[in-house]
């Protein structure tokens, strides 16, 4: 089914806008750094698939969970995670959110729900459903969201979370950021269906399809699912459709992906059209380049607090592994 709640009102978009340059400037950020020589990491671009998570984790409140995944750096970041602490993690510094020893693929800030970022293809469901029957039995009234790529959903971690969360009725969000390639597999190579929101039906659950590029479509459909959620009505499967416009890594080959596809997403490009669509709304342009010079702004702060924050001391090796050390 597609989505069919309320549109987001002027002031509601505005945010998810801001959210999505905040993505936008600090992937194109990190990976200007690490072309200059001056960052080495392994690093996952998210370029494409800035407002899939800009309009999701605007749905939210900032105590409600998010679970993501190594390629989470939009999630991370529109959920609510200090620019300081996650750039000084990525860095490896000391002054990260996990003092450093997480890195890319280990961010966790409770303070914002950020509560998993996992390495593991599709551990991030299960994991997901804990938190929202934690939740569920302690009438908290928060709401979880997963999310994972259309590669994971061939994850038999997949089925066995969507089949528990319906039976259930967890308050849990499953988002597919479906951006047509598992890595180097393209989506018609791993599934022989035509989406991934039709296996809802197969648990009973919800299962919507939106257009994960375009503002509205994905508020819409991550409002609708958060307020079915917080009232007790059971999770929702959501097929984000997007696409990921530069490699699985940074650096690596992208040459496997047909020609006519790349130049039919970037031709789609959600960041400019975001910006088009509200400059028809009589937003001047004006207000929208502030917005990006105070992301800008914020974004030397946060690279300038990192490059000057101390590496983990060695002892940090054993700390923080075992909840008890004993000594041999």
């Amino acid at each position: 089914m597609t989505d069919t709640g309320a549109a987001p009102d002027r002031e509601t978009l505005l945010e998810i806008y801001r959210r999505t340059m905040l993505i936008h400037r600090t992937d194109e950020r990190f990976r200007n750094l690490l072309t200059q020589g001056k960052l080495a990491i392994v690093y996952y671009p998210v370029r494409g698939q800035e407002v899939v998570s800009a309009a999701m984790m605007t749905a939210l409140n900032q105590d409600d969970y998010l679970v993501t995944t190594y390629r989470g750096l939009h999630d991370q970041l529109a959920k609510g995670i200090p620019l300081n602490l996650l750039w000084a993690e990525f860095t490896g510094r000391a002054t990260g959110t996990c003092k450093g020893k997480g890195g890319p693929m280990h961010i966790t800030h409770p303070e914002t729900g950020v509560m998993v970022t996992t390495g593991v293809v599709g551990s991030g469901l299960p994991i997901a459903n804990g938190l929202a029957l934690s939740s569920q039995n302690k009438g908290d009234g928060r709401v979880t969201v997963v999310c994972f790529g259309d590669g994971a959903s061939n994850i038999g971690a997949f089925h066995e979370a969507m089949n528990m969360a319906q039976l259930w009725k967890l308050p849990v969000i499953f988002l597919c950021q479906n951006n047509k390639y598992g890595e180097h597999t393209a989506f018609a190579a791993h599934t022989d269906s035509e989406s991934i929101v039709s296996r809802a039906a197969g648990y009973g659950m919800r299962g919507v399809q939106c257009d994960g590029n375009d503002p509205v479509s994905m508020y819409t459909a991550a409002k609708e699912a958060v307020d079915r959620a917080r009232a007790g009505e059971g999770p929702t499967l959501i097929e984000a459709m997007t696409f990921r416009m530069l490699g699985h890594l940074f650096g690596a080959d992208f040459s496997y992906v047909p020609k006519e596809l790349t130049e039919a997403g970037i031709a789609g490009d959600p960041v400019p059209a975001f910006r088009e669509r509200l400059i028809e709304m009589q937003v001047s342009e004006a207000d929208l380049d502030a917005i990006v010079a105070k992301i800008e702004a914020d974004i030397d702060a946060a690279v300038a607090y990192a490059f000057d924050s101390p590496f983990p001391e060695t002892d940090e090796l054993r700390i923080d592994v075992l909840a008890e050390e004993i000594a041999a």
